[in-house]
């Protein structure tokens, strides 16, 4: 079994049973001839040897260690019986260093009644003071019993620091989970903004557009069927998607899901080639040619031009590159539709410049009731100043729109 093994075995047993040896091992120590009469001392008593008390002396003193966690006001008033009862007896064993440690454990894991049990303890240690000044010789100075009681307040109030530094702890975990949380939500509400937004825009012009060529049996056939290409792609976006929600997704062999149509990366913009397992889960930029295609179907004229050389791994640069180019067409297809718009994408060596412009000369389209509030060029202006780009979108001095963005991505 390896060291880290046991570690962990031994995290997962019950935290009396972890404290029980330390416990164990006071209780021994104070049983061995060399320790005797070697332990804490109050007051002047001489030492006396063990006898029948002796021994609940220390149980009382050493075993209630085993519950110091589990039940730190149990052990506090145990421990503390067994030290006033060793002190006045004169025992002074080992078991009496027992005290200072239980204070420390109880000041840190003590939840409830902090207050009362820190007055009982210090009104419990006059009358202790004063039966071991009458029990003694007179040679206890009452400076002395103060220092004793200086040294039991101050394991007290190490325990409450190490008490208030895991609160304090905890509770900046807690805020770093809640910030995490609501950035991942974030992340899925621009994730399912991207996906469903852009598909439903496309369709939805694709079907008005139908609604007029009942006269053209072919058209009619293709426009369908572009509408149908493009559910399908929704569809398989949306298990992609799921899938990072939720490993499990989509991996029976009964799911069938896989054949309603390719994701955006297939780049057939046909939807029935379905390479889920051949290509990557985030889509590239590289080919946003079909996000183009599947945009001229829905009967927007759009120029694509790309430059250069993708890298071969751009990292985030590359999903992102593309969400700008997705959201920057649906606003298109949404708000001038029928305007000619342009797309051109540039491969650098350190990063991805996008570019979508409209000339301004469409009209506002049936898709626009679809919705959307802004929420996607402000999601796209996040993700590209996370990564350290530039981000700019606003109408132009023709009427047009046009959306830029500098991505900087990994060397190629």
């Amino acid at each position: 079994m390896s060291p880290e093994t046991a570690r962990r075995r031994w995290r997962r047993l019950p935290v009396t049973v972890r404290d029980l040896p330390l416990a164990l091992l006071f209780l021994v120590a104070s049983f061995l001839p060399g320790l005797r009469g070697h332990g804490t001392q109050v007051g002047d008593l001489p030492t006396r040897p063990f006898d029948a008390l002796a021994v609940v002396v220390l149980g009382l003193e050493c075993l209630p260690l085993a519950v110091r966690r589990r039940w730190p006001l149990v052990c506090l008033t145990l421990v503390s019986c067994g030290f006033a009862l060793d002190q006045l007896r004169g025992y002074h064993s080992t078991a009496g260093s027992t005290l200072p440690l239980v204070l420390i454990s109880a000041g840190s894991h003590l939840e409830r009644h902090r207050r009362t049990a820190v007055v009982l303890l210090s009104v419990a240690y006059a009358p202790l003071a004063i039966g071991l000044s009458l029990r003694g010789s007179g040679g206890e100075t009452p400076e002395e019993f103060v220092t004793f009681f200086l040294v039991l307040a101050l394991a007290w109030g190490a325990g409450a620091w190490l008490r208030s530094t895991r609160i304090t702890e905890a509770e900046r975990r807690e805020r770093i989970a809640a910030r995490t949380r609501a950035a991942e939500r974030n992340r899925i509400a621009r994730e399912l903004h991207d996906v469903v937004t852009h598909h439903v825009t496309a369709m939805v012009v694709q079907a008005e557009a139908a609604r007029y060529l009942t006269a053209a049996p072919e058209r009619l056939d293709r426009s369908l069927a572009a509408v149908g290409d493009t559910g399908r792609r929704a569809i398989a976006d949306l298990r992609h998607l799921l899938d990072l929600l939720n490993p499990d997704h989509g991996t029976s062999d009964g799911d069938g899901g896989d054949s309603l149509g390719a994701g955006p990366g297939t780049g057939t913009g046909t939807g029935t080639d379905v390479s889920d397992d051949a290509e990557p889960r985030s889509p590239a930029v590289g080919r946003v040619l079909t996000l183009v295609e599947q945009t001229r179907r829905a009967g927007q004229p759009v120029d694509f031009r790309e430059e250069g050389t993708p890298a071969v791994s751009a990292g985030s640069a590359d999903l992102v590159a593309y969400r700008v180019v997705q959201e920057a067409l649906t606003n298109a297809l949404k708000y001038a539709h029928g305007s000619r718009t342009s797309v051109q994408v540039r491969h650098g060596e350190r990063e991805i410049t996008v570019e979508v412009s409209t000339d301004g000369s469409g009209s506002r389209s049936a898709a626009a009731s679809v919705g959307g509030g802004g929420r996607g060029l402000a999601g796209l202006r996040d993700r590209v100043h996370v990564l350290g780009g530039d981000f700019s979108a606003g109408h132009g001095t023709d009427g047009g729109f046009t959306v830029r963005a500098r991505i900087p991505g990994s060397p190629s």
